[in-house]
């Protein structure tokens, strides 16, 4: 038995496709570009609760980061020839930007950074209920809590 774990990054060149197994356990499957240079693609899949939310989150064109296991899937073709894909068992999606296309992420990567524009100000959301549960502090105050050094066991 070989233990192996395999975390790459790309850009998704097919967006994920959600299906259910037959105990309708959702997986999701997308393919993604790991070389910009030369297009080497890999087919990435993920199961159960995550496959939901990267179905939801991602899509073409999108940079990911896949953290999984690598799997050989061995294809054979219409004048019954083998083909290697290479797959990944993902344990982990993140999403770490967007990149409207190859093109331009080619040249963001060969390009040197330019100086960053300011961003125009937001405009202040209105504010909702979710927000104000979320974000309460405190009125008591913690420092008749604290510890003293004298109380330090070490």
């Amino acid at each position: 038995m070989a233990l192996a774990k395999i975390v790459v990054d790309g850009i998704v060149t097919k967006a994920p496709e959600k299906r259910f197994t037959q105990n309708n356990l959702p997986i999701t499957s997308f393919t993604i570009n790991i070389n910009q240079n030369d297009e080497t693609l890999v087919r990435a899949f993920i199961m159960g609760n995550a496959a939901e939310t990267v179905a939801e989150t991602i899509g073409t064109g999108d940079r990911v980061l896949v953290e999984g296991r690598p799997q050989i899937e061995i294809l054979k073709t219409e004048d019954s020839k083998e083909k290697r894909v290479v797959e990944i068992n993902a344990s982990l999606v993140e999403k770490i930007g967007t990149v409207t296309s190859v093109a331009s992420a080619t040249a963001a990567q060969s390009a040197p950074a330019a100086k960053p524009q300011p961003a125009a100000e937001p405009k202040p959301a209105a504010p909702t209920k979710e927000k104000e549960e979320i974000v309460q502090f405190a009125d008591e105050e913690i420092v008749e809590d604290l510890i003293d050094e004298d109380e330090i066991p070490f």
